[in-house]
């Protein structure tokens, strides 16, 4: 990983927008900080387009599609996109599942999630999972002592192991079932919200995370940047970002807006 300094000017002033992880990426000790939610503010002002691509639930991201200074948000790691369409005051839509498989779904993730609480001791269901609909959600450190990675490993596999695809952020492990990763979302929401083939334009987009469920996301983009967490991970992520900022958390993801929109002056 290359300093963030590295990232050519060129290259800097054709980003036409903002993709970001949420969880320590625009967080802060699990707080969205003023300076992170003012930097988003100060992207969609210079006309650049703010995206959370998260694990958050879907309670979380129709607030979040709402309330935020964003163009639309993918959530539960690429289940759905939601985007509000403030002209016709309508929150539109879109999902891997249709809402039948979902509910389906949700039962068997159920029984799936109470499980593993029973084999891995520490482990819980994660305070936010009532406002899930397609995904299990086991928290190692939010709001339980973090476990170890030990730990961690076992709830991957015994998420695998019942036929769920399982990845690891950077306060749960999330488990679903089917193929789909962030990446193909973010790729049907780009095409169908706004008109933009995301394989022929990635070079001019910048993806900002920290844990390895952003793994997808940082092999696909050419100027993906891990804020300063991310070494926390080292070893155990499929794919390494290009940039490393010097700060962590949101401040990481500010230090990521300042260079950006410098090169825009």
């Amino acid at each position: 990983m290359l300093p963030l300094s590295e990232f050519p000017i060129k290259e800097r002033r054709a980003v036409r927008g903002v993709l970001c992880d949420i969880d320590d990426t625009l967080t802060t000790d699990g707080r969205l900080t003023a300076a992170a939610y003012a930097a988003m503010e100060r992207l969609q002002q210079a006309g650049l387009p703010v995206v959370p691509i998260t694990g958050r639930p879907a309670g979380w991201c129709d607030h979040i599609a709402r309330m935020w200074p964003v163009a639309a948000v993918v959530g539960e790691n690429g289940a759905f996109y939601f985007r509000y369409d403030q002209a016709a005051r309508m929150m539109l839509r879109r999902y891997v599942h249709d809402a039948t498989a979902r509910a389906a779904q949700r039962e068997q993730l159920q029984e799936i999630g109470a499980s593993i609480v029973a084999e891995v001791p520490g482990a819980a269901v994660a305070a936010d999972q009532a406002y899930r609909e397609t995904d299990l959600a086991i928290d190692y450190c939010e709001d339980v002592p973090p476990l170890s990675r030990k730990a961690v490993d076992r709830i991957v596999a015994l998420m695998q192991a019942r036929g769920l695809t399982a990845r690891v952020s950077s306060i749960h492990v999330n488990g679903w079932f089917g193929a789909y990763d962030k990446l193909a979302m973010t790729k049907q929401l780009m095409r169908e919200a706004f008109g933009i083939d995301l394989d022929a334009a990635r070079a001019t987009y910048v993806f900002v995370g920290d844990s390895p469920n952003d793994a997808p996301m940082f092999s696909y983009f050419p100027h993906a940047v891990g804020v300063a967490n991310i070494r926390e991970f080292t070893g155990r992520l499929a794919h390494e970002p290009r940039y490393v900022t010097r700060a962590a958390g949101g401040a990481g993801f500010c230090e990521v807006v300042d260079f950006l929109l410098a090169a825009k002056t």
